[in-house]
């Protein structure tokens, strides 16, 4: 049962993979940059968790659908999961805005513009 919130959280990243490389949204279009993105995100996250966990802000919550392991005091594993799923839904639903975007951009130029 402790493994309930980390198995929804690896299928929800799955999840993410599978749009990412069917729309070519994020990794697909620049793995490079992607992946620098994202491990800057998670990285800014986890400070910012740690800061709030050092302040008495942020509490480890107790469920039986968690591991109970923990990365930190206060900082549960299942938390990198979560962290780098919202960096991921945050770019892909980026790349998916920005291709919407780009054709209403190009209709609402005047002809003749470049």
């Amino acid at each position: 049962m402790g493994l309930i919130y980390l198995a929804a959280l690896l299928v929800s990243l799955t999840g993410m993979v599978v749009l990412d490389r069917r729309f070519r949204l994020f990794f697909w279009a620049d793995a490079r940059r992607a992946a620098i993105v994202t491990v800057t995100g998670v990285v800014f996250f986890v400070v910012w968790d740690l800061f709030g966990i050092g302040l008495g802000i942020f509490f480890r919550g107790e469920t039986a659908f968690m591991t109970g392991l923990q990365v930190a005091p206060e900082l549960p594993v299942e938390e990198l999961f979560f962290l780098t799923l919202l960096v991921y839904v945050t770019m892909n639903l980026y790349g998916a805005f920005s291709r919407l975007r780009r054709p209403a951009e190009a209709v609402s130029r005047p002809v003749g513009d470049a």
